[in-house]
């Protein structure tokens, strides 16, 4: 490689939960630097989940962490040109890039929801993707099918 790696950032924890993963998904959420907006959104959200999951034993952000969790892909399929022909290559996926996807489907699929307030829409969805549902998890399963459908190619792998 000409260039070297660049350097990773130090992502400081927030300040409710003390927790970095938190801080990523805010990043994730955020728009034009408006961070204390998303803040707002994502604690907000997590009050809502709170209140309409009270038969859960568990904390808002256990049941956020374990939603995360169940939407994170571990494979997905590449596109690789070999001969002319272009095949979708199934590969394991880097820890780091499994989160950031499971984030940004989360995120994705509660801003296209129909819904009154981004708070409201965000719980919905992280309820749903507990309860192994919604449009993040059906992602999951789809680059899960997609990447089982093409295991043939994986001797492509580079």
């Amino acid at each position: 490689m000409r260039k070297a790696k660049p350097k990773k950032r130090v992502i400081l924890p927030d300040s409710v939960f003390n927790d970095q993963k938190v801080t990523k998904f805010v990043n994730h959420l955020m728009y034009d630097g408006k961070k204390n907006l998303s803040y707002e959104i994502f604690y907000k959200a997590l009050d809502i989940v709170k209140t309409k999951m009270q038969s859960e034993e568990k904390s808002a952000l256990d049941i956020w962490k374990e939603a995360l969790g169940k939407v994170t892909p571990q494979v997905e399929v590449k596109s690789r040109r070999i001969g002319g022909a272009t095949f979708q290559v199934p590969m394991e996926i880097r820890p780091d890039r499994k989160e950031s996807i499971s984030m940004k489907n989360i995120i994705n699929f509660a801003r296209k929801r129909s819904g009154k307030s981004m708070s409201e829409k965000l719980a919905a969805e992280i309820m749903d993707a507990y309860n192994e549902q919604g449009g993040a998890y059906k992602r999951k399963e789809d680059l899960h099918r997609m990447a089982e459908a093409n295991r043939a190619f994986a001797h492509f792998r580079f």
